[in-house]
């Protein structure tokens, strides 16, 4: 695979993710759309992982890893498409491209890494001020999305939170190996969550787009693009591959306006322009900061 053709995927993919969610929980209920999805995932995935002859570990540092990643995935997963009646893609896309701020808040407390410097504290400040601006302009036009916005944080908290424990853990396993077992763990989370919110299978009342869109997310989303994330990263370098966390809210925002019909406010506009150069700030308002000084 080429490097170009991975970072075009996981631009695209990551961009209709939201979309897919809103799409797939449309007439199938929520808990039932995801645990399908990462169920199509881990039966591709577990063909793949045979016929490739990739081992995956079962010693307890990996299960440990297993465990923080099924953190992201159930968590964040399950908070995300109960979001789903609530919330817009777009919003969906711009609140989850906060991640890199959380999951730097987190690393602090539980990595004890650096605290930000100015340029950080400066990027922080604007994006929660974005966010602040998006949030109150969809609660004042439905006052029912402050329970979307509240499960929307939590998803992406449940995300930034298994990523930087993740990093806590020393191994080394091949990215479909983890995540496999990942899903393995998730897999009866999800199907608990789904008998006991609902335990119905109406087939008869799920659309075709809910469907394609369950198939789309658990071949791509959950399989593919993960994988294609890994391949960049580990060839690209990290402010190369954090430009994806700034290109996907746009494309999320176009793409519900146009094949969803959600509407664009001047509010939801401002917010994701402050936003997103609160991130650039973030990643790259040091480095900025020192090529001035030595102009």
């Amino acid at each position: 695979m080429k490097v170009p053709i991975a970072y075009l995927a996981v631009v695209i993919i990551w961009s209709t993710t939201p979309l897919g969610i809103l799409w797939s929980s449309d007439t199938v209920p929520p808990a039932m759309a995801v645990m399908l999805r990462m169920a199509i995932a881990a039966l591709l995935g577990t063909v793949v992982l045979v016929f490739s002859r990739i081992k995956l570990p079962v010693s307890a540092n990996a299960f440990k890893l297993y465990s923080y990643s099924t953190l992201g995935v159930y968590g964040g997963m399950m908070c995300g498409y109960f979001s789903a009646p609530y919330v817009t893609s777009g919003f969906m896309s711009l609140v989850f491209g906060l991640s890199p701020i959380v999951s730097g808040l987190l690393a602090q407390k539980i990595l004890n890494e650096a605290a930000f410097d100015r340029s950080k504290i400066i990027a922080m400040t604007i994006c929660f001020i974005g966010l602040f601006i998006v949030c109150w302009d969809k609660i004042a036009v439905d006052s029912d999305s402050v329970i979307g916005i509240g499960l929307l944080l939590a998803a992406m908290t449940f995300f930034s939170l298994s990523a930087v424990m993740v990093k806590s853990v020393s191994i080394s396993i091949h990215p479909l190996a983890t995540t496999l077992g990942t899903l393995y763990c998730a897999l009866p989370l999800f199907f608990l969550t789904w008998f006991v919110t609902d335990g119905q299978v109406d087939v008869e009342q799920w659309s075709s787009r809910s469907l394609f869109a369950i198939i789309y997310l658990g071949v791509f989303g959950s399989l593919i693009g993960f994988i294609a994330y890994f391949f960049v990263l580990q060839r690209l370098p990290t402010s190369t591959v954090a430009l994806v966390t700034l290109i996907t809210p746009v494309f999320a925002i176009i793409l519900g306006a146009v094949f969803n019909q959600e509407a664009i406010s001047q509010q939801l506009v401002m917010g994701a322009i402050l936003i997103t150069f609160g991130l650039s700030i973030y990643f790259w308002g040091k480095r900025f900061a020192l090529q001035l000084k030595l102009l």
